[in-house]
């Protein structure tokens, strides 16, 4: 067998190897030819760690960190670099409890002995960069899954064996560097000598890990938004105080049956929060524009109607407008650096009509509304009139809501501006924790599927772009928001799984999605299943699933 020879396509050119190499060593004969590290590789459209050994003949991509997959095993790395110091420095008196991300960073906290300070995290620094500097391996191996469970509840992790716990699958996937060991989700980073950018920061009542971002050998700079931590805090809280702060809390939740109490409670906490917020609105008689912007399925159409009720309760008249029927005729649309259309730019809208009508309605005057048709792209006119009373106030749903160029010229106390977004409450466990985006991926793609006749394979393809539309158009925009909105649902993976599964399975093997497919059913799979019959027809998970009373 040692003698066997592998035949490997890599950038268009056939080359042959010793059956047993490492990936590891290949990437380091190419990684000259890449300005960033390489971090991992698509073997036979799988994806592999560099620790693999080559076994058979196939073609080979190269994964840098610049790349999605790539970046995301260097954070993962850098974690357990992180978590691997503190356990060098403070044994088992410390607890590190990963939460969320903030900007380019990861947000985290202490449990135990000594507690943050400037001084506590220069001895972290400078034990992480002695880890990387001495360029340990991360070792990679599979135990059976009720060793596991042992192991982390000798190793005071019970979150860990409360997740593997309802694990199907037969075995585990631990690293360990220097006999440390524990459980990430995703692939890693073949040493600790890749893992030369970082920075800590001290920060509310915490610090942030801080990551590189464009330039993968310079460490970000820090942006974050006060209102968003707040926001992720609160959730946070609200799942603790509920005792589902992880997926394996979750689960044992729905082993007891409590799913219902649980669908019932995270509905009413949520109407409550709308409730305050037109409560809010409405102690604000000067308040007449209600904007609503947030990223792609953060359920922005369900949560304008939710709130237009509570409104009317109120007292108040609203009248929900979205500014896609306001954008351009689609040959007017700019187009982006690929030739496309670019939807989601706000030269798509036509700014000077938009701004033009409010200010005519401000001032008491009548206007016709206009009505975009989505099939010809047309803007068109309905005879659908509108003047504002008193106690009317226009509820405006559209991703650019937040952007100051929009209602430019009326006064600022006329606006009353929400960000919305589903920013996940729970972690898969206290080291794990789940990207916002991956909620909203699904949503989407269950969406897309049911409701827009797409399949998961084209949802998924565009998801890059999409994502880019709102690094752009969305985010910097988010801290001009009077109130953030978390629409994250703490059950909903649990319901949506149900949805998602099939449609991800339909990918194909030899699809460029295959590989975020695979990892998404990979991450479903923490999850036990629940059906959708108790959840409300005005929920925002009726949105994606359907059922809707509001006919989204």
């Amino acid at each position: 067998m040692q003698d066997k020879i592998c035949r490997v396509v890599i950038c268009g050119e056939e080359k042959e190897y010793d059956y047993g190499i490492s990936f590891l060593e290949i990437a380091t004969e190419y990684q000259p030819q890449y300005q960033d590290d390489i971090a991992l590789v698509i073997f036979n459209y799988k994806l592999r760690e560099l620790n693999k050994k080559l076994e058979m003949d196939g073609v080979l991509e190269f994964v840098t960190t610049a790349d999605t997959k790539g970046r995301k095993a260097y954070r993962r790395s850098l974690l357990m670099l992180l978590e691997k110091a503190i356990f060098n420095l403070y044994k088992t008196d410390v607890r590190l409890c990963v939460m969320h991300t903030l900007g380019q960073g990861q947000y985290c906290e202490l449990e135990g002995s000594p507690r943050i300070s400037q001084e506590v995290l220069e001895q972290i620094r400078q034990e992480m960069s002695r880890l990387s500097e001495a360029d340990l391996p991360i070792h990679k191996y599979s135990i059976h899954t009720d060793m596991a469970v042992a192991r982390f509840q000798e190793y005071g992790m019970p979150d860990k064996a409360e997740l593997f716990r309802f694990r199907r699958s037969s075995h585990v996937n631990l690293y360990e560097i220097e006999g440390f060991q524990d459980y990430f989700y995703g692939y890693m980073m073949p040493s600790t000598g890749y893992l030369k950018y970082f920075d800590l920061l001290e920060y509310e009542n915490g610090f942030v890990l801080m990551y590189p971002y464009e330039d993968t050998k310079k460490v970000a700079e820090f942006r974050t938004s006060r209102k968003l931590y707040c926001t992720l805090m609160e959730s946070a809280a609200w799942a603790k105080q509920m005792k589902i702060s992880t997926i394996g809390e979750l689960n044992e939740q729905i082993v007891r049956g409590r799913i219902q109490d649980i669908i019932l409670l995270q509905e009413a906490e949520m109407e409550q929060r709308i409730g305050k917020l037109a409560e809010q609105i409405a102690e604000h008689k000067n308040k007449k524009f209600v904007m609503i912007a947030g990223p792609s399925s953060s359920g922005k159409t369900t949560f304008s109607h939710r709130l237009s009720i509570q409104l009317r309760a109120h007292g108040l008249v609203p009248h929900p407008i979205g500014m896609d029927n306001y954008y351009v005729d689609r040959e007017k649309t700019p187009l982006d650096e690929n030739g496309q259309y670019d939807f989601e730019c706000l030269e798509a809208v036509d700014l000077s009509l938009f701004n033009s009508d409010m200010e005519k309605l401000l001032a008491g005057e009548q206007i016709e509304l206009p009505h975009f048709n989505f099939k010809t792209g047309k803007r068109e006119y309905k005879g659908e009139c509108l003047q504002l009373g008193p106690e009317d106030v226009l509820v405006i749903e559209g991703i650019h809501g937040l952007n100051d160029r929009l209602l430019s010229t009326l006064p600022a106390e006329t606006k009353f501006k929400i960000y919305i977004s589903a920013l996940t409450q729970i972690n898969i466990d206290e080291h794990n924790a789940i990207p916002t985006t991956d909620g909203r991926l699904i949503r989407r793609i269950v969406r897309d599927a049911f409701h827009r006749g797409s399949s998961a394979e084209r949802t998924i393809k565009m998801w890059q772009s999409v994502r880019r539309g709102e690094e752009k158009n969305i985010f910097p925009f988010q801290e001009h928001a009077d109130v953030m909105f978390n629409s994250a649902l703490i059950y909903e993976l649990a319901v949506l799984k149900m949805y998602a599964e099939p449609l991800l399975f339909a990918i194909p093997r030899e699809s460029p999605q295959h590989l975020q497919a695979k990892r998404l059913l990979k991450f479903l799979d923490y999850f036990l299943q629940v059906p959708s019959e108790d959840v409300g027809r005005n929920s925002i998970l009726r949105e994606f699933i359907g059922g809707s009373c509001f006919q989204v």
